[in-house]
C-alpha cells in the first residue's frame, strides 16, 4: 500500500511566517548568534596573547590594531556578546532545574537579561577606562 500524499499547500514544519516574534524567541536567536561571535572573538584573544609572547614588535602591532576606532568597537562587540551570552546561560540554567517557565518569569528573564548585558557591558568599559587612565 502506498503512503498517502502530503498536501502541497501545507507546510511541512512549523515556520517564522506562522509563529510571531517573542522576545524570549529573538533572544534564543540572539544567544546562538552570541555563541559563534565568541568563536570568533577568542581568535582576536590568541592573536594578542601570540603577538604578546612574540615580543614588543608584534605587540604593539596588535596594540594599535585593538585601539584604533575599529578595533575599540570590535572589542566592545565581543565584550557585550560574551556578557550577553553567560546571562542567557544563566536563563537556560534557570529553566534546567524548572523553574521560570511561566510568561511573566519567561519575559522577566529575558528583559533582564538584556538590559543586564547592556549594563554590565557598558560598566566593564567604564571600569576599564578608568583603571588605564
Amino acid at each position: 500500500m502506498a503512503p498517502p500524499k502530503a498536501d502541497a499547500a501545507r507546510p511541512l514544519s512549523p515556520h517564522l511566517q506562522i509563529y510571531r516574534p517573542m522576545l524570549s524567541m529573538m533572544m534564543s536567536i540572539v544567544h546562538r548568534i552570541t555563541g559563534a561571535a565568541l568563536y570568533f572573538g577568542t581568535v582576536l584573544l590568541v592573536i594578542w596573547l601570540v603577538a604578546a609572547a612574540s615580543g614588543p614588535s608584534a605587540f604593539a602591532n596588535v596594540q594599535a590594531i585593538y585601539g584604533s576606532f575599529l578595533g575599540q568597537l570590535v572589542l566592545f562587540g565581543y565584550t557585550w556578546a560574551l556578557i550577553h551570552h553567560a546571562l542567557g546561560g544563566v536563563r537556560h540554567f534557570i529553566w534546567d532545574v524548572g523553574r521560570g517557565f511561566d510568561h511573566a518569569s519567561r519575559e522577566l528573564l529575558v528583559k533582564a537579561g538584556l538590559v543586564g548585558s547592556i549594563a554590565l557591558t557598558v560598566l566593564i568599559w567604564i571600569v576599564g577606562y578608568v583603571v588605564a587612565a
